[in-house]
This record gives C-alpha cells, structure tokens and sequence, in this order.
C-alpha cells in the first residue's frame, strides 16, 4: 500500500504546520482582558490609546480608574490588577520597601516634571520670610519637592541625601520657610492658603491651576530619575501579555497622544 500524501494533501499538511507554528510563536494572549490600574482622567485618556494599540496585537485591556494614589500597588499586590501605570520609580521602590509589595517596573511610560506653583509670587527668589510651602507628604514626592526647593537655592538639604531627602535634612532655610507637608493632591487646591506649593503635573491640572501662568519653577527633564513606570507582580515580568502591553504603550500613537493630552507637560519617557 502506497503511504504517501497525494500533493495537494501534502500542500494542504504543509500550509498547516506553517500556521500552527506561527500560532505556537505568537504572545499567548488570555480570552479575559488584561485589568490596569490608571489615575483618573488623563491617565485613562492615555489608555485608551494603549487600549487600541493592545487590540491590534490581539490583547484586551480593562482599564481601572483611581483617583487616590496608594490603592493601585495595593490593588496590584493583592490581585485585583493584572498591571498599574500610574508612579515613578522611586515612588514604586518606596512602596514596595515599606509596605512589603513585591511588585517590579517593566516598561518606561511618560515624565511629568514636578513643579513650584504660585499665586502670590513669580519666582522662587521672591519667596517671603517665613513664607508657608507645601510639599508632598509621601516619601518620594517629598524628597523630589525638597531637591527642586535646593535646586531654586531657598534651602540646603544635608550632603548625601540621594533622591529621598526628609523635612528633617534640611540644613539651612535662610528666609525660614515653613515646610508643610500635605496630601499629593491637596496642594494645588490649597495654593491661595500658601505661599508656593509643590505639585505633581497631574494635579496641577486637575487642581486647575495654569502650568505657563502659575509655575514659577520646574525640575530638570535631563537626567531625570523620576520616569514613570508600567509595574506589575514579580515573576511575571516576561509574561507574553504584559510584554504586548508594554509594547502597545511604546508606540508612535500613543506618545502622540501623551503630547496632545499634556501639552508637553508630560513627556513620552521611553
């Protein structure tokens, strides 16, 4: 008996073991969405065009809102979310040493510099004695307020601080400046009771407040260790889906989109 195909079977054996193989290199996408922890608003903007380029390579993506910064990575950590892309890296390596989160940055998202915001003066120099200053009461934000206070030349902080400086390593404060630490995202809205306040570009717009009147200082882009970061679960960094999400992030779409949103407030970080 003749075991050989006839051609076209051999043809049609052929064309499905090149599919299959193709299938078998290809991300392994699961059927349920990939869930994302975003801040509200511009961050979900953002997503939607990540969303859109995630479902070209064939994965769907949930998108889930927060409007309070510390309930993503807890979210994140205890299995609600399969991803979150909201922090700076510094900010996750703090949450992650602090509250035992065992969660790793796998993809460069955006920058948004840190500013000094002011209603009452157009520069830091112009500070008055013993003017009230809000600052970030997180560690991460704290510290980078700090650093951008140094950098305007109104304090000194102590020598060898790295990037997560305390109210407490302060060294000199020449016009005595009271430093009041607050709540991320009550700074902006508190800028009339203040002297200047130290805010996050996210909350400055949703604080209202106009980036080219009200900011009368800026952190440097250059060399900024503060790029935010899509993070996930340790031990899933290599997952195929959260590669494709990574990689959906990384596109010419989206960072048109981030430039369109911010105005260039926020800037593609990858």
């Amino acid at each position: 008996m003749n075991s050989s195909f006839p051609r076209t079977s051999r043809r049609t054996l052929l064309a499905l073991s090149i599919a299959a193989l193709a299938l078998a290199n290809r991300p392994a996408i699961a059927a349920d969405p990939l869930r994302v922890g975003v801040m509200a608003g511009d961050g979900e903007v953002i997503f939607a065009a990540v969303a859109a380029e995630a479902k070209k390579r064939g994965l769907d993506i949930k998108v889930v809102p927060f409007s309070d910064y510390t309930l993503p990575n807890e979210a994140l950590e205890r299995g609600d979310l399969d991803a979150n892309a909201f922090q700076h890296v510094p900010y996750l390596e703090n949450q992650s040493r602090t509250r035992g989160y065992h969660l790793v940055p796998v993809g460069y998202t955006v920058v948004a510099p840190i500013g000094l915001y002011s209603h009452k003066v157009r520069a830091a120099a112009d500070l008055p004695a013993g003017g009230r200053i809000g600052v970030p009461n997180d560690p991460s934000n704290g510290g980078r307020a700090l650093l951008l206070l140094q950098a305007q030349g109104v304090i000194r902080l102590r020598d060898g601080v790295g990037i997560l400086p305390k109210v407490t390593d302060i060294v000199e404060n020449p016009k005595k400046l009271k430093i009041i630490e607050l709540d991320a995202g009550i700074i902006g809205r508190s800028i009339d009771d203040l002297d200047a306040g130290v805010v996050n570009t996210d909350w400055a717009i949703k604080s209202g407040l106009d980036l080219a009147r009200d900011r009368i200082a800026s952190e440097a882009v250059e060399g900024n260790p503060y790029r935010n970061v899509i993070a996930v679960r340790q031990g899933r960094e290599n997952d195929p889906r959260v590669r494709t999400l990574v990689v959906a992030y990384q596109t010419e779409s989206v960072r048109r989109t981030i430039l369109e949103t911010w105005k260039g407030a926020t800037l593609p970080a990858w």
